[in-house]
């Protein structure tokens, strides 16, 4: 007997029930999650640029539809700082958040310029392998032919005719090959050589590593259906600027003129066309700076102030891990805004103040390098640094804390929700950046807002651009230490030039329409008078000559004395007055038993504390003026004092 087995009556229709809604919370789910993304190609409208880094700033208006829509700004440098990345709209679409991520699969499109090269690159490279299989064919017929010279055997007899016949073909057939392995091996010469110059132009406009694609992801919720602007900003690295000037002075009757320009570099991978630009300071051979005496401490084992180790100037080349030079690398004195970028060669100069301690070395693609400054010749390394992803972070902006504080906390990276009664989102990394909003002028802090649009390479090539430039009303006179340097420097003291928003830095001095040389403007230590040095004048002469007949060493009872001369004299070969001041000094005893006296110092007047004595007087042109300086020291017999 079979049994049935029979269903139940509300089994089936139970079934169908549950499938249905089975289906249906799949489909509601999937809907639920469906968003729309778009892929969104912006240009940069304006570029805030600081000494290490630079601000950009992108905007796009677009038709938004009701809704969460994520925007997937595409084609952005692969050195935006995450943390610094701000995101702002208008209308009612609200910024749910943000994602930085690198398409390491969608590199960033190479410049025309680099392409073209790179083909021709491509063809040369073809060229030298094809010159090269043929200087092989041809080595392998030499070869050949010399392996066959033999005509015919041992026991067999060779006619004249055949051995005159076989030494034509021999050495026609030779030459002939000899003279195309010449011709090959010229032609490799000459394509090796067009290789190596392609080589160094890729290397001047970008670096030989391959980098992806900064993308940034925008969550946006809109209620309705309308047109919004998207504006988009972040810290951008490889870039930045530092000051320099031309200092131009025709001669010592007439005003002074002050170019302010800005340096500026960048390697971001992305190209500024036609960018508003805005410089913010939030953050030959010989050189001009004029020389300092030190105080002139005497006593016993004591020896006077050396001044053979001030270094005014550093000079050296920049290379690569693989010994190539680096052109474009960039210099800068640390702690200051002077700075300059190696040449083409990866030579550089640049001048330091003298309390300058350490150099920063940096180039895309390598590792930072600070080192003292321990000569006035430093080569230097800089050695390959990896690309690492950045972390990804969420911000958030035009919402309440009440209408995203579900939505977000605990939920993303980088947002943390205040708990005071504020109502305002902290968003981590937001202070990192300075955002510009009025122009600032003080002595520590100035921003040069350019009118006009400039178009930036990224190429790491130095930009000069001239921001400003001042009349600047200047009182001229000349300087001279002999003891230290017998040459004379023009010095140009400035008033009130706080009003012109001057930063350290170096500058190219111009006198009477000629190239003096490069001195430094550091105004981080000026009080109310600005004094630059404008170079040395050759047609002031100033000799420092020690007076023998003046000189004596004499022993008065217990006591020893020692009496120095020094004659002093300072021709002006000028056609005009000049105002001059002239220092030397005297030692300062340290112990009661050393005794100064000061015999002679003709007119000039001592520092009690430094023991400088200082000259200020006129000449008239081809005027001579004569100083003496006259000092005794006395001492027990029975020690020994070291000084001039």
């Amino acid at each position: 007997m079979e049994l049935r087995k029979i269903p139940h009556p509300n089994r089936k229709k139970n079934m169908k029930t549950l499938t249905s809604l089975f289906f249906c919370s799949i489909l509601l789910n999937v809907t639920a999650q469906e968003v729309k993304e778009k892929v969104i190609k912006t240009n940069i409208e304006t570029v805030t640029v600081f000494f290490e880094s630079a601000q950009v700033t992108r905007k796009k208006t677009l038709d938004l539809e009701a809704g969460k829509t994520i925007l997937k700004f595409t084609d952005l440098s692969p050195f935006i700082d995450a943390k610094s990345i701000q995101v702002k709209a208008s209308g009612n679409a609200t910024v749910l958040s943000v994602n930085h991520q690198q398409n390491f699969i969608n590199e960033l499109e190479k410049p025309k310029e680099l392409m073209e090269l790179e083909s021709e690159l491509k063809s040369i490279e073809k060229k030298i392998r094809v010159e090269q299989t043929y200087l092989s064919i041809i080595n392998e017929e030499i070869q050949f032919l010399q392996e066959n010279r033999d005509i015919g055997g041992r026991n067999q007899e060779v006619s004249v005719t055949n051995l005159k016949e076989a030494s034509e073909f021999y050495n026609s057939t030779l030459t002939k090959l000899k003279l195309s392995e010449i011709e090959r091996n010229s032609n490799l010469i000459s394509l090796k050589e067009n290789l190596d110059k392609i080589d160094r132009q890729i290397n001047t406009i970008s670096t030989k590593k391959e980098f992806p694609n900064g993308e940034i992801l925008v969550s946006l919720n809109s209620k309705t259906n309308e047109k919004v602007t998207i504006e988009l900003s972040y810290l951008v690295g490889n870039a930045g600027w530092f000051p320099s000037y031309d200092i131009r002075a025709t001669n010592i009757e007439e005003p002074l003129n002050i170019i302010y320009k800005a340096n500026l570099h960048q390697d971001t991978k992305i190209d500024w066309s036609n960018v508003k630009l805005t410089f913010s300071s939030s953050n030959p051979d010989v050189s001009s700076v004029a020389p300092k005496l030190a105080p002139y401490f005497i006593n016993y084992n004591t020896v006077p102030p050396s001044y053979k180790m001030n270094i005014n100037q550093v000079t050296g080349r920049i290379y690569d891990n693989e010994g190539e030079p680096l052109p474009g690398a960039t210099v800068i004195v640390n702690g200051t805004t002077i700075g300059t970028t190696a040449d083409i060669n990866g030579f550089y100069s640049i001048s330091v103040p003298p309390n300058a301690g350490t150099l920063k070395y940096s180039f895309i693609g390598c590792t930072t390098q600070e080192l003292p400054i321990t000569g006035e010749v430093m080569n230097v390394n800089l050695q390959q640094d990896l690309l690492g992803l950045d972390e990804v972070v969420v911000t958030a902006y035009g919402v309440s804390k009440s209408e995203v504080t579900t939505a977000l906390q605990g939920r993303v990276a980088g947002v943390n929700i205040a708990n005071d009664k504020s109502n305002q989102i902290r968003i981590r990394g937001t202070n990192s950046i300075p955002v510009p909003i009025q122009q600032e002028r003080n002595q520590t802090t100035v921003e040069f807002k350019v009118e006009i649009p400039y178009t930036i390479k990224s190429d790491s090539k130095n930009y000069v651009i001239d921001m400003t430039s001042y009349q600047v009303s200047a009182y001229y006179e000349y300087l001279c230490i002999p003891k230290i340097e017998k040459d004379a420097f023009l010095l140009a003291n400035i008033t009130d030039w706080e009003q012109y928003n001057l930063l350290e830095g170096e500058a190219n001095i111009f006198f009477e329409e000629t190239f003096i040389g490069k001195s430094l403007l550091d105004v981080r230590y000026i009080s109310d008078t600005l004094c630059l040095s404008l170079g040395r004048d050759k047609n002031v002469v100033v000799v420092r000559d020690k007076i023998k007949d003046s000189t004596s060493k004499q022993i008065i009872g217990s006591k020893k004395e020692e009496t120095k001369t020094w004659r002093i004299s300072v021709r002006n070969n000028k056609s005009q007055t000049i105002n001059m001041v002239l220092f030397d000094q005297v030692p300062i005893p340290t112990l009661e038993e050393i005794e100064l006296t000061i015999q002679n110092i003709s007119g000039g007047t001592k520092d009690e504390n430094t023991g400088e004595i200082k000259w200020i007087f006129s000449l008239e042109p081809n005027e001579k003026k004569e100083i003496d300086l006259k000092y005794s020291l006395k001492y027990p017999k029975f020690r020994t004092l070291i000084f001039e």
